[in-house]
């Protein structure tokens, strides 16, 4: 019974980690993940759970999300959630770090608070040109590899989330940090139902990398040049809802509202400052 328990209780932690799916800082690259991957309740307790003990999850998900950081069109992608963790330590998809490619490992977790630090990729392409007529020219915003410090809190039916991603790879993506709080509610114990706001900081490097047009990119694109600062860039909405069909399969969808501001939403490249994400997921925990 208490193997069962635990493992139930890995199975909400996991398979719920992609119903914020559609939780944009931006819409569709590393900094989309880390704040999607968002854990919808509280996490396993440590100091019930297995502590020698490998867990797997196997699953994916699709997600409707703007082309790019503005766009007024979607675009579909499909993504996996594959997961293995032992103790402390993770491999591949990891809610609290909020990433489908990570390696991490917890520095403190008790019943209440869990911090850890990751080294993440991003599995999304972020931006080329090719996804969009109006991003000729502007050039494509590459793939990275990030460091991450993350630190989350729950309390009841109320969980906060706050990280911090930095580009180690060299790759002009700079700093971002994210907060997301989210309430979570369950009419029956199936189903889990969650909603919550969040918001995102970057730093002018990241700015400039998805908002901002240097003079060369100018006259490729016929856009005005546009250097953005620093600052709160994004706010967010979202509601979710998880059913475990069983012992170790998980279902869910997600809906999130997201708004540029700031310099990124007067960005010449921005033609919507409103976007919105949709996801489905199902999981299943070995």
């Amino acid at each position: 019974m208490r193997y069962t328990s635990i493992r139930r209780k890995t199975s909400l932690l996991l398979g719920c980690a992609l119903s914020l799916l559609a939780a944009p800082a931006m819409a569709d690259d590393t900094v989309s993940i880390s704040d999607s991957l968002y854990a919808l309740s509280n996490a396993e307790d440590p100091n019930v759970a297995q502590p020698n003990a490998w867990h797997f999850t196997v699953g994916g998900g699709m997600v409707v999300m703007p082309k790019f950081p503005g766009a007024s069109g979607t675009k579909v992608e499909g993504v996996p959630l594959l997961g293995a963790s032992y103790g402390r330590y993770f491999i591949g998809s990891n809610p609290d770090a909020g990433a489908l490619l990570s390696l991490g490992a917890y520095l403190y977790r008790d019943s209440n608070w869990r911090v850890g630090l990751a080294v993440t990729y991003d599995f999304i392409e972020p931006r080329q040109e090719s996804d969009d007529a109006r991003l000729h020219g502007l050039g494509d915003v590459q793939r990275t590899a990030h460091a991450e410090l993350f630190v989350i809190y729950t309390y009841a039916w109320v969980s906060a989330r706050g990280s911090v991603l930095t580009d180690i790879a060299g790759k002009d993506r700079g700093t971002v940090a994210t907060f997301d709080v989210m309430a979570k509610y369950q009419p029956i114990p199936e189903l889990t139902l969650t909603a919550g706001p969040g918001l995102t900081w970057a730093s002018s490097e990241y700015n400039q990398t998805y908002f901002g047009i240097d003079e060369e990119q100018s006259a490729r694109s016929g856009l005005a040049s546009f250097s953005p600062g620093s600052g709160v860039n994004n706010l967010r909405f979202s509601v979710g809802a998880r059913y475990r069909l069983a012992d170790h399969w998980n279902i869910g969808a997600s809906i999130t509202a997201a708004w540029l501001r700031g310099d990124a939403g007067d960005s010449p490249i921005v033609e919507k400052k409103n976007q919105m994400t949709y996801a489905l997921f199902a999981s299943y925990l070995f």
